[in-house]
């Protein structure tokens, strides 16, 4: 039968036994053939998707009718039957929702991979806003094993305004663990625990053969498909002649909702009318500048989160963030590219709006110059709508991000994750951490279980944005706070699956919990 993990069930177990109740076995089970009612079903599986004329081996979450991810109207809970077809073992992170701990879709010793050919169901109240999920297990998630997961408010359907959901993506024709390996990681990979703890992209996991590259599809007369070291390496001008790294792939493609700019998806739009982007950026290891072209937007929310509205024409996202942009189609139509632009190079990738009637035109997939860096002026000018309550902290930590691309290694506090010092914490506590980025690499950091309020930037307090995810700039430092209320084992790592495989990775661990 379906195993069923329902907040009631979590709440009175833990009534009954204390903190150790939230560390229940996660049995095994095999997809009923009757869920309740309500449920929807998630089917983890594989597809071939076109990429640029090649046939290209990937993954999927879909439902039953084909639709690619999960949308929920307000009100509605959670109830989500995730089948595993893919062939191999996997798991489902939903990234930005706030489940129990046993629902969030990682692998450790409490909660193993759902195995092929089985199902599990998820049952919690979802958190609103625009995120998304993706595998939590080994290197699936450079394969294309996320989607879009937005939960409406009802704000959301009264507002008179058209949502687009907008997915990026970076992609490699080559095998993920060989890419990986090309940058000099360590055999055998860094980030799967030394105490069996957690498996979030570990190399050794016996589960990277994935079976569906097409390595036959490739063109070798090209540059090698996704190498190593990408164009945004060693650019120069930092002080003390320190040089900045970008990129740390040169990918074959970069997608929007699948597709590239040689055939965007066009989404058709009303003359006057109001848009409500859903932004995610859900690339493995590249940052980029949304650039709205010809029109404005006001960014509305940050990972899910509402904001005071901040305009302007192009956004910076790294990974694992989210945006929700507001903007409004002007009232002569035409037709709008919305395009993501990589970080530190001329690539680029994005949809297009138009109007009906309108001419579009070919959008080169390369910009004429380089984009900058990804700086923090964005978010030096997010304000929560709903902040965290104005308290002291009773806990302060500062962490150093630190590693290297040779030997390709990154790490927390100079520790990869096996070797790593969890964040204790107490139920109830406020905590703030400090991140120093010690390294040559920005890093998007994200914490798993919780959402928390950025105040502080180079150690100048900020009332913030509360969001999941924070890029912390080469030689930089933010500051974050939440308050924990979610008892677990959370992972807390890079959002760059490349430098958590690795092992930039730790956790907060609530005291009581084994």
């Amino acid at each position: 039968m379906t195993l069923a993990l329902s907040r009631r069930r979590l709440l009175s177990t833990a009534v009954a036994g204390g903190c150790a109740a939230l560390l229940p076995a996660f049995p095994r089970s095999v997809f009923a053939a009757s869920p309740v009612e309500d449920a929807v079903r998630l089917t983890v599986d594989r597809r071939t998707l076109d990429v640029n004329g090649k046939a290209a081996g990937v993954f999927g979450i879909r439902q039953p009718d084909g639709t690619h991810g999960l949308t929920l109207d307000p009100g509605r809970r959670f109830v989500v039957d995730l089948a595993n077809r893919a062939g191999e073992d996997a798991v489902i992170h939903w990234h930005g929702q706030t489940p129990p701990y046993v629902q969030d879709g990682v692998v450790d010793n409490n909660r193993p991979a759902i195995r092929n050919g089985e199902s599990v169901r998820y049952d919690f109240a979802p958190r609103t806003g625009t995120h998304w999920m993706h595998s939590h297990h080994g290197m699936q998630e450079q394969l294309l094993m996320a989607a879009p997961l937005v939960v409406r408010s009802a704000e959301d359907l009264r507002a008179d305004e058209q949502e687009v959901t907008l997915l990026l993506h970076d992609f490699t024709f080559r095998d993920p663990t060989e890419l990986l390996a090309s940058l000099g990681a360590p055999a055998g990979g860094t980030a799967h625990g030394g105490h069996g703890q957690m498996d979030h992209g570990a190399m050794s996991t016996g589960a990277m053969n994935h079976g569906v590259m097409n390595h036959g599809s490739m063109d070798h007369g090209q540059a090698e498909h996704g190498s190593a070291h990408g164009s945004g390496h060693g650019m120069s001008g930092m002080s003390g002649g320190m040089a900045m790294d970008l990129n740390d792939v040169e990918y074959d493609a970069y997608l929007a909702n699948d597709r590239t700019l040689a055939d965007p998806e066009l989404v058709r739009v009303e003359r006057g009318g109001r848009v409500r982007l859903r932004i995610i950026n859900g690339a493995t290891s590249t940052a980029f500048h949304l650039d709205l072209g010809r029109l404005t937007g006001q960014v509305i929310a940050a990972d899910g989160n509402p904001v005071q509205p901040v305009a302007g024409s192009r956004f910076a996202m790294s990974m694992g963030q989210r945006l929700d942009i507001r903007l409004t189609v002007p009232a002569e139509g035409g037709a709008f590219p919305i395009l993501a632009l990589r970080e530190g190079a001329v690539q680029r990738t994005g949809i297009i709006l138009a109007t009906p009637g309108a001419a579009v035109e070919k959008v080169a997939a390369a910009g004429e110059t380089q984009t900058d860096p990804l700086d923090l002026s964005l978010e030096k000018q997010l304000v929560a709508v709903m902040p965290l309550a104005a308290r002291t902290a009773d806990l302060t930590r500062r962490m150093q991000l630190t590693g290297s691309m040779a030997p390709y290694v990154w790490s927390l506090d100079g520790l990869t994750f096996g070797a790593h010092r969890p964040l204790t914490v107490r139920q109830g506590q406020r905590v703030e951490l400090t991140f120093e980025n010690a390294s040559m690499m920005a890093h998007p950091m994200h914490l798993h279980g919780h959402h928390f309020q950025v105040v502080a930037i180079d150690g100048r307090p900020v009332a913030g944005a509360v969001r999941d995810t924070v890029l912390v700039p080469m030689m930089g430092s933010v500051t974050v706070a939440f308050d924990a209320d979610n008892p677990g084992r959370w992972p807390l790592h890079c959002h760059n699956l490349l430098h958590m495989a690795t092992g930039m990775m730790t956790e907060v661990v609530y005291e009581g919990v084994g």
